[in-house]
């Protein structure tokens, strides 16, 4: 049967900030309306109905809208669908195709706008500027005054040039997401990934439930912090405002503490130091009224909507290329830790709104509070939370992929990776590097270099992992780096036949192979898009969008291409063999995630949230975490001999065990 294509971009208006609050809550208010419906039916002109001037969705195109056999795409179609499901206009969520996770699967940008000019659009089909400003105008409450009339919305008839402009604003959208489709269609979206991307969307819409008491008392308990420990500061310092960085820099200053600035980092240095009890405490109260994660609460807070449930916390494809989930919202891929080992008694306390009782028992109430953030995630009524995750997934793909064979053997058999590693790096017996002996710690050695140099890294990553914290000197770090890539010759081996092969795919536009992975240069002639791909072995690629070879600072060719880099803008970005080999690594890692999530689905389990590598399970209380970490050390198809495990726990509440 023929399938139908339409391309829709809606206009809404809610006096629920979508910012702040996500665009589930955002839809879940009252006064959430759908203003302006524009659409385009497979190749006819871009129409627009005008809903709030009593327009009205003609028949066939309400029949259009539920038909399994019209394809419906929308730029962020997650946003459409479930706007138009809470509008009546009900869909499921597999007869729609997103335009934006197709442009992320081919190495582009989110936003429409930023898409367009990436891809190139003429400029008459790109995004009109003029549309924050009229969303402003339109679709956020406005401040009553004497000069609108004391009203708090701004309907068309109040300027008609501007609602004018917005319909033409909307159509322009579906021409943009249209024309964005017609080019990413030549580099096809695998259906397994569109399915993974509507898993997504459902998990999403489903939410995940929060403790609304832990949060309410948090908040409390946090406003009397703040305010005994701003009063005590002004009491030791005698400053106006010891929350004021400039008047507290300067009380610290004048008494003798050798402070250049207030940075966390710095204020953790100066605590070290053997101090004065008053600049003693002052540092400790700005350390404390310093914990930022005491925010999430609140955003917590304005984030819960119906059923006392989150949504929209996790984004497809949001870590871009690699195709990891990204955290939004709450952002779950930060949470601080839990050290605790009363987490129930001080959760109690906290949903009491018992302040002395926490400031008795724990003393530091803000780091108590930063420690709980994790448990105001709490399962469906009736149920309990599975969580699970992969050990050392990382280390276990790189070596099946580099064919690191003793790495692998570790895996297979007792997974002591960081005794195995220092055990080969230092020549000593495994069986040695066991507490209570000297040569335990190697370990320590073992660990870190097995987190930091898997992608090439030198000293500097070492670092950047822990290296100092650990105990380990700086003069010993060029010594591991040296002993970690002798003991794994393949790791070593793979970053370099990785560059050379992504380098000649460029120089020769011929496919090259490595280690089962497939480098090459594809484009197309209709508009000149190009890409550098690497076919994983699950038959997803990676894209590197307008390739090209040019010298690096070592004189040498090296892979330049176009992509969003640290500052989260499209620009020129420069790889290398460990960086390629880390994206490939975390992709393939990603896919082993993505098997499970499927397996777990078709178990019938919900998944809530995902963190890294890890899945939390809103699960009947007869599920087992075995049942789970089985699902993941299933063996993959496309993977033959990687060992995988999973590791887990169960609880009525989340944490990191």
């Amino acid at each position: 049967m023929e399938k139908h294509h339409l391309s829709i971009d809606i206009e809404t208006r809610s006096s629920v900030d979508i910012g702040k609050a996500g665009a589930y809550k955002y839809a879940q208010s009252s006064d959430f309306e759908i203003l302006l419906f524009a659409y385009q039916w497979n190749e006819s002109p871009v129409e627009i109905i005008d809903l709030k001037n009593g327009e009205e969705i003609p028949f066939w195109l309400m029949q259009a809208i539920v038909d399994p056999v019209v394809i419906k795409h929308a730029y962020n179609a997650a946003f459409e669908w479930y706007c138009l499901n809470r509008a009546g206009y009900e869909t499921p969520i597999d007869q729609w195709r997103c335009t934006m996770a197709h442009g992320l699967y081919c190495g582009y940008t989110a936003g429409l706008g930023a898409t367009g000019k990436a891809i190139g659009l003429p400029e008459d089909k790109q995004k009109l500027a003029t549309g924050k400003a009229l969303i402003r105008y339109f679709c956020v409450p406005c401040k009553p005054t004497k000069t609108n009339g004391g009203r708090t919305w701004n309907q068309p008839w109040h300027d008609t040039d501007k609602w004018n402009l917005f319909k033409e604003y909307c159509k322009q959208d579906v021409i943009t997401e249209r024309e964005i489709l017609k080019r990413l269609d030549l580099f096809p979206i695998p259906t397994e990934e569109e399915r993974l991307w509507q898993m997504d969307v459902l998990m999403n819409a489903y939410g995940v439930r929060v403790d609304t008491q832990l949060i309410k008392g948090a908040l409390y308990a946090n406003e009397i912090s703040t305010q005994q420990l701003t009063d005590e500061a002004i009491r030791i310092t005698g400053v106006n405002n010891p929350n004021s960085t400039a008047q507290l820099l300067e009380w610290l200053q004048d008494n003798g503490a050798e402070a250049e600035n207030l940075r966390k980092s710095t204020v953790t240095e100066l605590l070290e130091k053997q101090n004065p009890a008053n600049i003693q405490r002052v540092l400790e109260i700005r350390q404390q009224l310093g914990k930022t994660s005491i925010k999430k609460y609140t955003a917590m807070a304005i984030q819960k909507g119906e059923g006392d449930r989150i949504r929209g916390l996790t984004q497809y494809y949001g870590a871009n290329r690699t195709g990891r989930w990204a955290g939004r919202l709450t952002q779950m891929q930060n949470l601080p830790r839990n050290y605790l080992k009363t987490l129930d008694f001080a959760r109690r306390l906290v949903k009491a709104m018992n302040y002395d009782g926490l400031k008795l028992l724990y003393g530091n109430v803000p780091d108590t509070l930063s420690q709980l953030i994790r448990t105001a995630f709490i399962p469906s009524e009736g149920h309990k939370f599975v969580v699970a995750d992969f050990s050392a997934i990382e280390a276990r793909v790189i070596a099946w992929l580099a064919g690191e064979q003793w790495v692998n053997d570790v895996f297979a058999t007792h997974g002591k990776i960081y005794e195995a590693t220092a055990a080969q790096m230092f020549g000593v017996p495994i069986e040695k590097i066991v507490k209570g002996k000297p040569e335990y710690a190697l370990r320590q050695k073992g660990k870190v270099a097995t987190l930091a140099l898997g992608y090439q890294g030198g000293p500097a990553a070492l670092i950047r992992m822990g290296a100092s914290e650990s105990g380990l000197t700086e003069e010993e770090l060029p010594d591991i780096v040296e002993r970690w890539r002798q003991a794994n010759p393949r790791i070593k081996d793979l970053w370099y036949a990785v560059d050379r092969a992504a380098v000649k795919t460029l120089q020769t536009a011929q496919p090259q192979g490595v280690r089962g992975l497939i480098f090459a240069l594809e484009g197309d002639l209709i508009y000149g898009q190009s890409f550098l791909t690497v076919r994983l072995p699950s038959g997803r690629k990676l894209y590197y969008a307008k390739p090209f070879l040019q010298d690096n600072q070592f004189d040498r060719p090296a892979v330049h291409y176009y992509g969003v880099g640290e500052n989260k803008k499209w620009g020129i970005e420069s790889t290398y063999g460990g960086k390629l080999v880390e994206n490939i690594t975390q992709a393939i890692a990603r896919d082993c995630l993505a098997v499970t999530l499927e397996r777990i689905a078709a178990k019938g389990l919900q998944v809530v949230f995902h963190v890294h590598d890890e899945v939390i399970i809103d699960a009947p209380m007869e599920t087992t975490v075995d049942e789970i970490c089985d699902l993941m050390a299933e063996p993959i198809s496309w993977a033959p001999g990687l060992i995988l495990k999973g590791a887990g726990f169960e609880n009525d509440y989340y944490m990191k065990d």
